[in-house]
């Protein structure tokens, strides 16, 4: 167990990666899909809108074995496999999707997009319209004069790249985090088109306690001086701010197990010579948790940031009074894998999103994921329900 623990502490070196094993499926094509007025559940309207994806397994003849895979905050909508024959690692979920995996794809054609105001705005394998992207209205980038977007306008543009492909519904949606968010509001806004839905690492509302965390991944942001309300310029980004988020988030991602045993990795002391002798020295801990962060930061956008945690905060299922309320619209059968270590979204979240669908005579099923990576467990290590997944789509 401590060497198998070890080698993800390696793996982590690029965060949000899947362990390196060798992916079975075809190298992946990333797509473009472009739409014009496009509403918002705000009611406010985009005039153009652009967002990637990309699939895996072949569409049947009646379009009848779709997988829509919903993506976490920081992800993407590589799922699995390779753009390229020597890229270092495989989409995150390349563990469970792929021939005779969890998610099969000799038997489905599995699909996801980027989402809105993806994070990785600025990566080549990421096809996003957010803040960053131009206003047609004033030739410049939107800044904060983007619309606030919402996890329903992410279904929704998901919808409309099935609705291209001639697809009307799905076998089932499966999403991580953020993704299980858009799962079950998919399940809730669509019941139709959703006769499973997979909900790992998640929840059904962001309560109190959840959005006013979230809270704190925005505020380093808008703390940096080159913030400027949201109006820098890409040449002259928050990137202080940005970094100090992305460590915050990295670390409530994880739990204590893996601090300490990623400490002991480095030689971690209380008592280390440099902050013990230099008020601005770190600890070796602190070095490599900013190390990974920045390392991250130069593809991501910072108000992309802020409105992804907005879009988690304003998060009830269904997008009405109560959770209650969204889960009575809800027709699929359900599968909630939180995970037991889970410190971000904790395991309370998903429960009671299950409990609500028991009260309502919904068909669900509830399991923890066990181990020690806290949030990450269901990103890195959720092939250890693979089999109970794999029972749930093909039943």
């Amino acid at each position: 167990m401590k060497h198998l623990f070890l080698s993800r502490l390696v793996i982590l070196t690029w965060l949000l990666s899947l362990p390196g094993h060798a992916s079975e499926l075809p190298l992946v094509q990333k797509q473009t899909y472009t739409t014009t007025d496009f509403t918002l559940f705000s009611g406010k309207r985009l005039p153009e809108v652009k967002v990637g994806w990309e699939s895996y397994g072949k569409l049947n003849e009646d379009k009848s074995n779709v997988v829509l895979v919903t993506h976490y905050f920081s992800g993407s909508s590589h799922a699995a496999g390779k753009y390229r024959a020597d890229d270092a690692a495989p989409g995150y979920w390349d563990a469970i999707i792929g021939p005779g995996k969890a998610i099969d794809t000799n038997k489905f054609f599995v699909i996801s997009v980027d989402s809105l105001a993806n994070l990785s705005a600025y990566s080549n394998d990421v096809v996003t319209t957010g803040p960053a992207s131009i206003n047609p209205a004033t030739g410049k980038p939107y800044g904060l004069d983007f619309p606030v977007v919402t996890i329903r306008d992410f279904v929704n543009i998901q919808k409309q790249v099935l609705e291209s492909l001639g697809i009307t519904k799905l076998h089932a949606v499966v999403g991580p985090s953020m993704g299980s968010m858009q799962a079950l509001d998919w399940a809730s806004a669509y019941p139709a088109w959703v006769p499973r839905m997979v909900s790992v690492i998640g929840s059904g509302e962001s309560d109190a306690w959840t959005t006013a965390a979230l809270e704190h991944w925005a505020l380093p942001i808008k703390l940096d001086p080159r913030w400027q309300q949201g109006n820098y310029r890409k040449a002259n980004p928050p990137t202080e701010g940005l970094v100090a988020a992305l460590m915050l988030i990295t670390q409530q991602a994880l739990h204590p197990d893996f601090f300490n045993q990623q400490g002991q990795r480095l030689n971690y002391s209380a008592l280390e010579p440099a902050p013990l002798h230099d008020i601005t020295a770190s600890h070796s801990i602190v070095t490599w948790l900013e190390s990974r962060a920045r390392a991250r930061a130069s593809e991501m956008d910072a108000n992309h940031l802020l409105y992804l945690v907005r879009a988690c905060q304003l998060f009830v299922a269904g997008h009405q009074g109560s959770l209650q309320q969204g889960i009575e619209a809800i027709e699929a059968k359900t599968l909630f894998l939180p995970a037991s270590s889970d410190l971000l979204l904790m395991p309370y979240l998903a429960k009671d999103a299950h409990k609500a669908m028991v009260t309502a005579n919904k068909d669900s099923d509830y399991v923890e994921l066990a181990g020690e990576l806290g949030h990450l467990e269901g990103v890195l290590d959720v092939q250890e329900q693979q089999q109970k997944l794999k029972t749930f789509l093909e039943e």
